[in-house]
């Protein structure tokens, strides 16, 4: 399956080809895969994500499964690359991955049945929705702060054209631990389903991007953590994390809260369901 990645590359923005252990660019220059300085791997005008779609995390919350798929949007500014840093902002601390697959669209949709979905496609590449729940009490309805602030939208490493979506894991590693191991084939509206449903009433341009949901065991992290994400036939997408240089400010808006809401959601299974006590805040 060929795997492309657009890098920096003397100062350009470069699209290569994966050959083994380089990328290859078109002029012919070879840059080694460990080398390289990773761009996402999509421009996209608009990020799209699923809320709820595989059956494990359903279950994990004693949720009941909608009768269709709901989404949120995340702004092009919260994207971000393989191995770049994803910033959790000082006096924050509910900051949670969600390992997932990235739909790109290679070709403009508006209203198409779901069977003629994958001539839309121009591949698929992993992705970590970040959650800052610190923010949920007030954008629970938008998710606007909650998934779509500054870094929280890490794409790659590269676009993987001609992948069967069908029965491929999907794992997430915090410091080399398996923390999600999830399936694909656990997925209630699959990549073809979801790429049809938006397009009936938004245009998908190409190069957009649709997150097609992740599996249980969304849990927070803290600054020094490395949290990979592997889904099989699509690579691994390695990002750290670290701490703002300043704190969300005070004097404007609503500030980071720590209602069981939050806590709930961002602690999962251990929190409301284990009986787990959090952490308290220094």
């Amino acid at each position: 399956m060929p795997e492309y990645r657009r890098i920096l590359l003397d100062g350009a923005v470069v699209e290569t080809v994966r050959e083994g252990d380089e990328l290859l660019a078109g002029d012919g220059r070879r840059v080694p895969v460990r080398q390289a300085h990773h761009l996402p791997p999509a421009v996209p005008s608009k990020v799209i994500a699923v809320h709820l779609n595989h059956r494990s995390r359903v279950a994990e919350f004693q949720a009941r499964l909608p009768a269709a798929p709901t989404y949120f949007h995340k702004p092009t500014s919260a994207l971000n690359s393989h191995r770049g840093a994803v910033v959790r902002p000082e006096g924050c601390k509910w900051l949670n991955y969600e390992g997932e697959v990235a739909i790109v669209i290679g070709r403009t949709a508006r209203n198409i049945a779901p069977h003629r979905a994958a001539d839309h496609i121009a591949g698929y590449t992993v992705a970590n929705d970040y959650g800052l729940h610190d923010f949920r009490d007030t954008d629970a309805g938008s998710m606007l702060r909650v998934k779509g602030s500054d870094t929280l939208c890490p794409l790659g490493p590269g676009l993987v054209t001609d992948w069967d979506f069908h029965g491929k894991y999907l794992r997430t590693y915090v410091n080399g631990r398996l923390v999600q191991d999830g399936s694909t084939d656990e997925m209630a509206w699959d990549m073809h389903y979801l790429v049809a449903d938006i397009a009936r009433t938004i245009t998908l341009h190409p190069g957009d991007v649709l997150l097609s949901g992740t599996p249980a065991n969304s849990r927070p992290v803290q600054p020094g953590d490395v949290v990979e994400v592997e889904v099989e036939g699509l690579g691994r997408l390695t990002n750290h994390i670290v701490t703002g240089p300043a704190p969300v400010r005070g004097d404007v808006g609503a500030q980071p809260t720590e209602s069981e809401e939050v806590l709930s959601t961002a602690l999962g299974g251990d929190w409301e369901f284990r009986g787990i006590r959090p952490p308290k805040r220094p």
